[in-house]
């Protein structure tokens, strides 16, 4: 026999539980906002480890630039690797000496990873800087002319 589906006596089913609409305390920034930029942080972490445990003068270590090895021209980053190395052990001289470009290009980028890790932390979105289209050209033709430069006889000084 049948019991009746409602009645004084049935027990009802508990209702389907929905997720909290508690917000997390803001002293207490979630992981998984803070999951990008420390993501980045452990890729990066890693790859200077190497660049700065195996010394990219040594050769063997590293493809050779492709740029380079076919047309004798230096890219706007060859000399990246080496600049990276003697930064990470202390030797600025060294490391403009061997990329004069991308130097500040690792401070630039270590402002804004700060500034993105401070972004996600207030909960202000997502990554600080959102370039216009000039700017891009603007990037794009300092490293041209650093790339034209560097290969010039003027431009020794620019070659690692």
């Amino acid at each position: 026999m049948r019991e009746p589906a409602s009645g004084p006596g049935r027990a009802v089913a508990s209702p389907v539980r929905r997720p909290s609409s508690r917000r997390p305390s803001p002293r207490r920034p979630s992981l998984r906002r803070l999951g990008a930029p420390l993501g980045v942080a452990a890729g990066l972490g890693a790859a200077a480890a190497l660049v700065g445990t195996v010394d990219p003068n040594e050769p063997g270590h590293y493809p050779v630039c492709p740029l380079l090895h076919f047309t004798g021209l230096l890219c706007p980053a060859c000399g990246g690797l080496r600049g990276l190395h003697a930064l990470l052990h202390g030797d600025l001289p060294a490391a403009l000496r061997a990329n004069a470009l991308a130097v500040p290009g690792y401070a630039v980028f270590a402002v804004l990873w700060a500034a993105w890790c401070v972004r996600a932390v207030r909960r202000d979105g997502g990554m600080p800087l959102a370039l216009r289209p000039a700017h891009w050209w603007g990037i794009g033709l300092l490293v041209l002319a650093f790339t034209v430069v560097r290969n010039l006889p003027c431009g020794a000084m620019l070659v690692p």
